[in-house]
């Protein structure tokens, strides 16, 4: 039987699927509008399948806070051509929402949420890929909870967004440190919190850099002073890596722990979060 374009188009605003396969899906169907929508749906997760050693380099990254608690999701896939996509944002927003609101502490559990349409997470993301022909994966998930949390998303074009939570309300400060982050790239909020295996590598590195470039020079330092000098390097590490100890990059001559110190002696941060889909 034939299928008029009123069908074909009611079909699409119902799936997402293109035009081509909606037709389709009503011609066996027989113009039954349920079991098209289970066709396209079937078609979707086949098509899905056959994708999944594909790599995903593109994708779309959100951040936001409500009811003292912010998240970062990232959804990926394959093009920037589909990351762009309004269906894509949306459905990379509704995850987000839902994953606010449920307060979910996992990515596995962002994944078994159930969105506002009655879908679960996972479930609507392969129906995406089956869609636009893409791989897509959930692939980035990070939380704080609590007060005084502050958001970015670069340049607002959904690739680099990160999270940073104070001591007490500070919105100009917050929102500074948030891009610091997002500049600056930290590894941990101060020497103290840098992991132990981290530490480690970095001195044995510039232990080995420090005897190489002496070695270069025909000369052979007594091990207390090789120490000496890779601890300087360490401390150099720190300085550039640590949030608190980075120079602030509004004001080189300060460090952003001495940038929050100006506005309140009691004001630092607590945790920061960044999530990326560039290689940095």
């Amino acid at each position: 039987m034939g299928v008029t374009i009123a069908e074909i188009q009611k079909l699409r605003k119902l799936t997402g699927a293109g035009l081509a396969d909606c037709k389709k899906a009503l011609t066996e169907a027989e113009g039954n509008i349920d079991r098209a929508i289970e066709l396209v749906r079937e078609r979707g997760l086949a098509i899905a399948a056959k994708r999944s050693d594909r790599e995903t380099s593109n994708g779309c990254v959100l951040v936001k806070v409500a009811d003292n608690f912010g998240a970062i999701v990232a959804l990926k896939c394959e093009t920037d051509f589909v990351a762009n996509g309004k269906d894509y944002i949306q459905l990379t927003q509704d995850i987000l929402d839902a994953a606010v609101a449920a307060k979910a502490k996992s990515l596995e559990e962002v994944k078994e949420l159930t969105l506002a349409d009655g879908k679960k997470v996972e479930t609507a993301v392969m129906e995406r890929s089956g869609i636009t022909g893409e791989k897509m994966e959930l692939d980035g998930y990070n939380y704080l909870e609590g007060e005084n949390i502050y958001t970015y998303n670069h340049q607002n074009i959904n690739v680099l967004c990160t999270m940073v939570q104070t001591t007490k309300p500070a919105e100009a400060q917050g929102h500074a440190i948030t891009m610091q982050v997002a500049a600056m790239n930290p590894v941990a909020l101060n020497e103290e919190s840098v992991d132990e295996k981290i530490k480690a590598e970095e001195l044995k590195v510039a232990i080995e850099k420090t005897r190489e470039e002496q070695a270069a020079k025909g000369k052979t330092l007594p091990d207390a002073m090789l120490q000496n000098i890779a601890q300087g390097r360490l401390k150099k590490f720190f300085k550039e890596n640590c949030l608190l100890e980075q120079e602030f990059i509004q004001d080189s001559k300060l460090s952003v722990a001495d940038y929050l110190k100006q506005a309140d002696a009691d004001l630092t941060v607590t945790a920061f979060r960044r999530f990326t889909l560039r290689a940095e």
